[in-house]
C-alpha cells in the first residue's frame, strides 16, 4: 500500500481510473501535479496545472496553466467579482476554457487537474465538465481541496476513486507512487 494513503489492486475488478491527492493548502499538491507531468513528458496529457502570480515577491493571484504552454488568469487581487480569500475569480474566463481543458478524448493518456477547489468550483461549467471526466473511465490524477462542500465533498466521495493525503512526509516520493498508480491502473507510462 502506498503511503499516500492508498489503495490496494483487487485482481477481481477493473481498477480505479481516478486518483485524488488532497492536504493542506502549501503541502506540495500542485508540486506532485507537476513532477508526474514531467514524468509524463512525450504522453498527450489534458487538464491543468495551477501557478502563482507574483508581484514584488508577494502571491497576488494564480494562473491556470493547461499542457500545451497556454494559461490564464484564474484569480487575482485586483479582479473584481466573486472572491476567494483576497482574490478576485475571473469565472468567465474559466468556464470559456473548462469544456476544452477536460473533455475526454482519446488522444489523452491521462488527464492531471490541479486543482478541485473553491476557486474553480464558483465556475458551474468546469463543474459539469469535471463530472463528466471523472465518470468517463479515462485516467485522472487530480488534486482536490482538503475542506469544502459541494463538488469539492462529492468528488472525494466519487464511487471506486482512491483518495491520497499528501503530506511533508510522502510529498517527495509521492509521483513515483503516483506513476506506479497509473501503471497498475493500465495507463501505458514507459514511453
Amino acid at each position: 500500500m502506498p503511503s499516500g494513503g492508498g489503495w490496494v489492486m483487487d485482481q477481481g475488478r477493473n481498477p480505479p481510473r481516478v486518483l485524488l491527492l488532497t492536504g493542506a493548502p502549501g503541502i506540495g499538491k500542485t508540486t506532485v501535479i507537476r513532477r508526474v507531468a514531467e514524468a509524463l513528458r512525450g504522453l498527450k496529457l489534458g487538464g491543468f496545472y495551477t501557478e502563482e502570480l507574483r508581484e514584488a515577491g508577494k502571491r497576488v493571484g494564480f494562473l491556470l496553466v493547461d499542457f500545451d504552454g497556454q494559461a490564464l488568469t484564474l484569480a487575482h487581487a485586483g479582479l473584481p467579482g466573486p472572491r476567494v480569500s483576497k482574490y478576485g475569480v475571473d469565472v468567465a474566463a474559466l468556464d470559456g476554457r473548462a469544456q476544452a481543458l477536460l473533455a475526454p478524448r482519446p488522444e489523452v493518456a491521462v488527464y492531471l487537474v490541479d486543482e478541485i477547489g473553491k476557486m474553480e468550483c464558483l465556475s458551474a461549467r468546469f463543474v459539469a465538465a469535471m463530472g463528466r471526466l471523472l465518470a468517463s473511465g479515462r485516467p485522472v490524477v487530480a488534486s482536490v481541496a482538503r475542506k469544502g462542500g459541494g463538488f469539492i465533498a462529492e468528488a472525494k466521495r466519487w464511487p471506486g476513486a482512491a483518495l491520497w493525503e499528501v503530506t511533508q512526509d510522502n510529498r517527495d516520493h509521492l509521483p513515483v507512487e503516483v506513476i506506479a498508480w497509473l501503471r497498475q491502473s493500465g495507463v501505458a507510462v514507459d514511453r
